[in-house]
C-alpha cells in the first residue's frame, strides 16, 4: 500500500512445492479412473506429473485430452519402477516428491499432514500415509499398510500386514512414528535427499527398491516415518501382475539388499540362514504343486549369485547392525507367523500396539 509516497509490497509465502509423480506403464485405465481424485487434492502448491515408462497403450493421448493440467514426461523404454523413477525425477524440480502408483485413490487433504510432518523435523527423510484397500476400505492394503518394518533376517512386513494377512483398520496404528521403510506405492520424500542417495538401485527393476533406499537413508542418519493422518486407497498388484516374475524379483532383490547394507559380521550368518529359509519355502511350493514358485526362487538365487560374482554390487559405506535402526524386529517374523501362529503385527511387536 502507498504510505508517504512509498509503496510496500505484500509478502506472500508459498507452501513447499510438492510434485506428485505417477510412473506409468500401460496404465491408461488406472489413470482415467484415479487421476481425478489426485487433481482434487486440497493443497495450494502442488503439481501432478505423469512419467510414462515406454507405454504402448493410449496413456499419453488420454492424459493430454482429459487431464490437460497434468504435466507429461516420456521415456522410450520401460526401465522398471527403480530406473523409471530415477530417470523421471531428474526432470522434476520440487521441495518434496510424492511417488504415487497409478492405481491409488486419495482424499482431498492427504498431502498437508505429510508436509507438516517433514517440515516439523528435518531429520525425517521420507514418510508414507496410511494405505487402505481400495476394494475394502476397512482393511489395510498389502503394499505398506500403516508403515513398513523388517525382521532381523531381512523379511519385510508392515504395521497392519504380515505376509498375506491384512488386518482390519481399527485405528490401532494411528500414531505417527518411526518405521523402517515407506512404501513405493505412496511415499513422500525430500527431493534433495532422493538425489543425494542417488535414488533407487536401478538393478532392482521393481520390488523392494524403496526398502533399500530407506535402509540407506537410515544408515546416513535420517528417519523414515508413518503418517497415518494422511490416508490413501490402493488397488494393489495393479501395476505388476502376480506370478513367477514378481516372486523372482522379491527374492533376488532382498538378497542383494542384505548384501549391500549389512555389516560383514552379520552377513556371514544371516545370508546362509536366508538361503535355507528360501529353500524351505521353495520346496513347500513344489510339494503343493506350485512349480512356478519353486523355479522363481531357484532362479532368484542363481541370479543373485551371478550378480555378486559379476562385481556390479556396491556395498553401502559404513553399514551398521540392522537391529540398531528404527522399525526392526530383532527376532524372526517367519518363526512368529508360521510356528507361533502370530499373524498380526500387534501380536509380534506387542510393545508398539496402540489400542
Amino acid at each position: 500500500m502507498p504510505y508517504f509516497g512509498l509503496t510496500f509490497a505484500k509478502t506472500i509465502t508459498l507452501k513447499p512445492l510438492v510434485s506428485i509423480v505417477i510412473l506409468n506403464y500401460n496404465g491408461a485405465g488406472y489413470l482415467e479412473k484415479f487421476l481425478p481424485s489426485v487433481l482434487a487434492t486440497q493443497y495450494e502448491n502442488f503439481e501432478v506429473v505423469v512419467a510414462d515408462n515406454g507405454s504402448s497403450d493410449n496413456s499419453i493421448t488420454l492424459v493430454k485430452e482429459k487431464f490437460p493440467a497434468v504435466k507429461i514426461i516420456t521415456n522410450n523404454t520401460n526401465e522398471g519402477f527403480a530406473g523409471g523413477y530415477n530417470w523421471a525425477l531428474q526432470k522434476v524440480k520440487a521441495n518434496y516428491y510424492v511417488l504415487l502408483n497409478s492405481d491409488v485413490a486419495v482424499n482431498p487433504h492427504w498431502i498437508q499432514p505429510m508436509v507438516n510432518l517433514l517440515e516439523s523435523n528435518k531429520t525425517i527423510a521420507a514418510c508414507q500415509p496410511k494405505i487402505l484397500s481400495y476394494n475394502n476400505s476397512e482393511v489395510f492394503e498389502y503394499a505398506g499398510a500403516a508403515g513398513g518394518w523388517i525382521d532381523t533376517l531381512g523379511y519385510p512386513f508392515s504395521r497392519g500386514r504380515v505376509f498375506d494377512v491384512c488386518e482390519k483398520d481399527n485405528k490401532q496404528y494411528d500414531t505417527a512414528e518411526p518405521i523402517f521403510w515407506a512404501t513405493g506405492a505412496c511415499m513422500m520424500i525430500r527431493s534433495e535427499l532422493f538425489h543425494a542417495m542417488q535414488g533407487f538401485d536401478a538393478s532392482f527393476f521393481a520390488h523392494q527398491e524403496e526398502i533399500d533406499l530407506c535402509w540407506r537413508l537410515q544408515l546416513a542418519g535420517y528417519k523414515i516415518y508413518a503418517c497415518p493422518e494422511a490416508i490413501v486407497y490402493h488397488v494393489g498388484a495393479g501395476t505388476l501382475p502376480r506370478g513367477g516374475r514378481k516372486v523372482f524379483l522379491n527374492f533376488r532383490n532382498n538378497l542383494i539388499m542384505l548384501t549391500k547394507n549389512l555389516p560383514l559380521s552379520s552377513l556371514i550368518w544371516k545370508l546362509p540362514a536366508r538361503f535355507s529359509l528360501d529353500a524351505i519355502s521353495a520346496y513347500k511350493g513344489l510339494l503343493s504343486g506350485d512349480t512356478s514358485f519353486f523355479f522363481a526362487i531357484a532362479k532368484a538365487h542363481f541370479a543373485y549369485m551371478g550378480y555378486v560374482l559379476s562385481g556390479k554390487l556396491k556395498r553401502t559405506e559404513s553399514p551398521k547392525a540392522l537391529e540398531t535402526l528404527e522399525g526392526v524386529y530383532p527376532g524372526s517374523v517367519v518363526y512368529q507367523y508360521f510356528i507361533k501362529n502370530k499373524q498380526y503385527f500387534s501380536k509380534i511387536v506387542a510393545k508398539l500396539a496402540h489400542y
